[in-house]
């Protein structure tokens, strides 16, 4: 078939729909370089990182001809705990692009004199990238960092903080001592070099986690050196890893170039760390088995007679923290988020996202997807359904190293169709997740896209780069697909129009007269398969994400967003009471009016920020507005790198018990609860006034809101827990603490 159109602009083709979404024009793609900002020399008493100290050779292309001196890595002191207490829950880690702009060259500030020689330029040592590494592990897991080096600094950085599954976790799921120094240590770090990072001070209250971001940003530098350093092999130090199945954690000791030490974990279905008292006597013996092995070969060694299940995930979890252990790292992966579509039918799609550490599968979800590309969930066919978690638990089995992935994952019977797709799109992701890209920017096959409106299907195929044919469907006003012999005379000759006009002119398409919405909607629908098709991973993940808007003493305001390729797909908006429960029509009158209102217009912007140029609704501004915050929290929490990576949104925030008789309202600020106040209700869910309430209730309310700080965290702003002098204010505080909690996930990022 005649290839139609090129995608070589693809990147301005883009964006170029959202232009007929928002009514804005094309984004510009020019981005300008940052001014340099000279650095400070590090403070006497710092002790920097060692750098290589061979000047290289004048030859412009050449390598540097001595090696660097390597920095040495204190061996840890202390042992992880046997039994230690995870309180974790794994997050998916945030993407590898780059969102700070490097830092130009700085310039000199004065004129060399006319006589003197040429001054004779250092070659960079470090080769531009982004670099993964982390620090020494211990009981609750590691620090680690993904680190953009250009020229030698850094560019750009994500802090992380991993679970004892070595997934970066959510940041208030860790100790409070941290939740602010993310973003003072990323700021510390921008634009350091390898001695300049070694200086930074650590963060008061943070300083274990401090240190070890700062030991793996000089891990990162290491890696990153043209040459690598002759006389050590591994950092020196101890290096925790995880089989994918989730079976095993591994500490395994080195010192520069050999293994000195093993321990073997077993984990709970959680990750978590199995408390030794609670062994069973299997695992008991196959530690005993596994571990002699693993010290004397190590990756190579041989599945333990009797004991080959556990073999298998002991030697991956080695293998894993023997990867984040050597120097030379080979895997041709950034490690990170990665989300991908396999084959599109008229019926659907599948989509995969996973992540990727040291070349493997350490986390996947699956997803089947219907002819609107939103996530049908436990409405997909039955077989689909249930062929979902042994497919997951296949592709973490079989699948885990991509170099084994020519073999495939079998399909589960009854979903063949699905399993395949689900295989395609892991396959993708990985792809997408290369340090050196394939060539061309886009999937070859075929891709589906629709409009944020849901009003057209379009199928795309697309080989070496362009757009060889299409197929598009219209839906109906009952959210279905219209078959082709259903169409209406009109209904064919506008889709046979739009489908060549698209082939021709793909999304810059003009508009069909008396048919600009659905020449609109066709435009956005190409633009979404492009995006599909794209080797590079978008700025948000796909799915429904809940947020909401500040909070006053009447309750507040929610919406659940629904996003694709950073689009709104679908929106649900809504005013819930102090009780977290929708008002409906129960709420104010100009609210009722202005939720519609506002679900169209926020679905038309269709993007974050066109959701904040929506104009308020008149008689309903505070909630307008409300709600719009409400959205662009959502955003926050789909975005796949964090731009401000923090445990809670600024705001006022509420939760209430479980049986709604308490309601608490948390206010956050510098991204710290720091005020509670406390609400008691009635059956209604209305403000009970304090003539109504108990001894106890006044006691459990003055306990809370007396310990409110204003400024720094709250008492039970971490770990809240019952409290009280009595049997009936334990009673009470205990519902407080639940309210407490939900107040604080809905403020959660």
């Amino acid at each position: 078939m005649k290839k139609l159109f090129s995608l070589t602009i693809s990147a301005a083709l883009l964006l170029a729909p959202f232009a007929y979404t928002i009514n804005a024009p094309a984004l510009k793609l020019t981005v300008d370089a940052v001014s340099a900002a000279s650095e400070e020399a590090p403070a006497a008493t710092a002790k920097p990182a060692a750098k290589p100290t061979a000047k290289p050779t004048p030859k412009a292309t050449a390598k540097p001809t001595a090696k660097p001196t390597p920095k040495a890595t204190a061996k840890p002191t202390a042992k992880p705990a046997a039994t230690p207490k995870a309180t974790a829950k794994p997050a998916a880690t945030a993407k590898p692009a780059a969102t700070a702009k490097p830092a130009a060259t700085a310039k000199a500030t004065a004129k060399p004199v006319a006589t003197a020689k040429p001054v004779t330029v250092k070659e960079n040592v470090y080769k531009d990238g982004v670099y993964v590494a982390y620090g020494n592990a211990y009981s609750k897991g590691t620090e680690g960092a993904k680190v953009t080096i250009k020229d030698g600094k850094i560019a750009d950085i994500e802090l992380m903080r991993t679970s004892p599954k070595l997934i970066d976790r959510n940041v208030r799921d860790n100790y409070s001592g941290v939740w602010v120094a993310y973003g003072l240590m990323k700021d510390k770090l921008l634009g350091k070099t390898r001695d300049g990072a070694a200086a930074v001070d650590a963060v008061s209250g943070a300083t274990r986690s401090s240190n070890g971001w700062k030991l793996s940003v000089d891990r990162a530098f290491e890696r990153a050196l043209i040459v690598k350093p002759s006389d050590a092999t591994y950092f020196a130090g101890e290096h925790m890893g995880i089989d994918p199945e989730g079976k095993y954690a591994v500490f395994a000791t080195f010192d520069e170039n050999s293994l000195t030490a093993v321990k073997l974990y077993p984990l709970t279905a959680a990750g978590d760390f199995v408390d030794e008292k609670n062994y069973t006597a299997e695992q008991t013996a196959a530690i005993a088995a596994i571990t002699p092995a693993l010290l004397a070969k190590g990756s190579s060694a041989q599945a333990v007679p009797g004991f080959e299940v556990e073999s298998r995930a002991a030697i991956n979890a080695f293998l894993d923290a023997e990867q984040n252990a050597v120097i030379d790292n080979t895997s041709a992966y950034i490690d990170g988020f990665y989300s991908s579509y396999g084959t599109a039918r008229s019926v659907g799609v599948e989509r995969a996202d996973i992540i990727i550490r040291n070349g493997k599968l350490v986390d996947v979800k699956l997803y089947r997807l219907g002819t609107n590309l939103i996530d049908r969930g436990a409405t997909a066919y039955a077989e689909v359904v249930k062929a979902n978690a042994p497919m997951t638990a296949k592709l973490l089995a079989n699948g885990s190293y991509i170099a084994n992935y020519d073999e495939k994952v079998d399909g589960i019977s009854g979903a063949t169709e699905s399993s395949h797709g689900w295989n395609q799109a892991v396959e993708r992701a990985f792809e997408k997740a290369l340090k050196v890209p394939t060539e061309g920017q886009y999937f070859d096959g075929k891709f589906a896209g629709v409009d944020n409106q849901s009003k057209i299907l379009l199928l795309a195929d697309i080989e070496a780069d362009e757009v060889t044919g299409l197929t598009l469907s219209l839906f109906g006003t009952d959210g279905k697909l219209i078959a082709d012999a259903k169409l209406t005379a009109e209904q064919k000759t506008l889709v046979d129009q739009l489908k060549a006009g698209l082939l021709d002119k793909g999304v810059a398409l003009a508009d069909v007269t008396g048919q600009e919405a659905l020449t609109a909607a066709a435009r956005a629908a190409l633009a979404d398969a492009l995006a599909n098709a794209s080797k590079v991973q978008g700025e948000y993940k796909d799915g429904t994400f809940t947020a909401y808007g500040d909070a006053y003493d009447k309750g507040t305001n929610k919406a659940d967003v629904t996003l694709r390729n950073g689009k709104i797909v679908n929106v649900v908006l809504s005013r819930v009471g102090m009780n977290m429960v929708d008002l409906g029509k129960a709420a104010y009158a100009e609210v009722q009016k202005a939720i519609p209102q506002l679900t169209a217009s926020f679905l038309a912007a269709g993007t974050r920020e066109g959701v904040q140029e929506v104009d308020a609704v008149s008689g309903a501004t505070s909630s307008s507005n409300a709600l719009k915050a409400a959205v662009d929290r959502a955003y926050g929490k789909a975005e796949v790198e964090e731009a401000h990576k923090a445990a809670y949104f600024n705001g006022i925030f509420i939760g209430a018990s479980t049986d709604k008789s308490v309601n608490v309202m948390v206010t956050v600020k510098n991204n710290v609860p720091v005020a509670m106040l406390v609400y008691y209700l009635d059956i209604n869910g209305k403000v009970k006034t304090p003539e109504y309430l108990s001894a106890a209730q006044l006691a459990v309310k003055s306990e809370i809101e007396s310990t409110s700080t204003g400024n720094s965290l709250h008492k039970y702003g971490y770990k809240a827990a019952a409290f009280g002098a009595n049997d009936a204010e334990k009673a009470i505080s205990a519902k407080a603490v639940e309210a407490i909690k939900a107040a604080l996930e809905a403020a959660g990022k």
